[in-house]
């Protein structure tokens, strides 16, 4: 792992930093010498999708979309029912 880079330097030359990213390098991005996030390579899929593999397999109800109940929408915005 190579040393932080300062926020400012990342700014100034993010492309460069993209391009090393890309090449594998991990770049790690501080703030005040604090590492607050990590530049790395997108992960590269090695098989290709095959979109439809389980049509007909999968049913997606009629009240997918319906309103939830109310103690579970209370639950989701942080609140006791």
């Amino acid at each position: 792992m190579s040393h932080p880079i300062n926020l400012y330097e990342a700014k100034t030359n993010l492309s460069q930093l993209v391009d090393r990213a890309a090449a594998g390098e991990e770049i790690i991005i501080a703030k005040a010498g604090r590492p607050l996030a990590r530049l790395v390579p997108l992960a590269v899929r090695t098989e290709p999708r095959f979109p439809g593999l389980l049509k007909g397999r999968i049913a997606i109800g009629a009240d997918f979309d319906a309103p939830l109940p109310d103690e579970v929408a209370k639950a989701f915005q942080g609140k006791s029912p």
